[in-house]
């Protein structure tokens, strides 16, 4: 019974935060992740703790899905220097700033394990960048470029954060190795959200009830970030590939009514999952 009437406390807040943020004209996120991190110390609340493979599986599959659901692939072939630069130059940069801020407050770090923490912390959160631009709706080159940076810097992240630990256990360095690394994991990841896209349309082309449907809808979202994460490849390229897939597919296998109907729970989804994910960080965060 707590932990339902912690929800609702936590719902209730973020709704009244989001009102404000709107009537401020500010990133409603901002406030839930400073309402969070202010309400970690506050006497008399519980500590929550969350697991980091659920909050990931719960919080960002379903976010980020609807982020890349939204991206349009001619604007990202469009700005793709650009994107590709930030993906590349900014996460690098990044990286080897937080190695130099690691080793210069614990010198004995070795670098690989600098890097690799680096290399975690480099890119941001998609679904929370989306989530921030939507709110601030820059002009529509930005919005495409850093929303494109966001989808795909966990490529570059993730090579360097993999290189980063096999050096740190012993792994002889060989620049050859990367190529079928990134492939393994980014270009790996792209062909199974494809996939996994294909797969999902052949499974439920024949479900007619909207609520079934807006169902098997979450329930393959979930599906494909834990076979990604099973399998070993980028479980956000993955989602990215997967969602661009369902997006270019929909139009053609759905009527208005579940398109309708899918878009309704979507979003009231996203939002609800957008207060409970940045309040908990705020408040894990601040307990930790």
């Amino acid at each position: 019974m707590l932990v339902f009437e912690i929800v609702i406390g936590l719902l209730l807040a973020g709704a009244a935060l989001a009102h404000w943020a709107r009537r401020l004209r500010a990133p409603y996120p901002a406030l839930l992740a400073l309402a969070g991190t202010l309400g970690a110390v506050v006497p008399g609340l519980p500590e929550i703790t969350l697991d980091p493979d659920l909050a990931l599986a719960l919080f960002v599959a379903p976010v980020l899905l609807d982020a890349a659901y939204d991206s349009s692939p001619r604007d990202l072939r469009d700005k793709w220097l650009p994107v590709t630069g930030l993906v590349v130059v900014c996460v690098l940069c990044t990286t080897f700033g937080v190695a130099l801020v690691a080793r210069w407050i614990e010198p004995g770090i070795p670098w690989a394990a600098a890097i690799a923490l680096g290399a975690i912390v480099a890119p941001p959160d998609a679904s929370a960048a989306t989530a921030v631009l939507r709110q601030l709706r820059p002009p529509h080159r930005v919005l495409v470029i850093l929303e494109g940076e966001s989808l795909l810097n966990d490529a570059s992240a993730l090579l360097v954060y993999r290189v980063a630990v096999g050096a740190a256990m012993g792994a002889a360095f060989d620049g050859w190795s990367i190529l079928p690394l990134l492939l393994l994991t980014c270009g790996g990841g792209a062909a199974l959200g494809y996939a996994l896209a294909r797969l999902y349309f052949w499974l439920t082309c024949r479900v007619e009830e909207l609520a079934l449907s807006v169902l098997f809808q979450f329930l393959g979202t979930f599906a494909a970030w834990l076979i990604a994460e099973r399998l070993g490849v980028s479980a956000i390229i993955t989602m990215v590939a997967y969602a661009i897939t369902i997006a270019r597919i929909a139009p053609l296998r759905s009527d208005a009514r579940h398109r309708i109907g899918s878009y309704a729970v979507w979003e009231v989804a996203v939002f609800v999952l957008n207060v409970l994910a940045f309040i908990l960080i705020g408040l894990q965060r601040a307990a930790s």
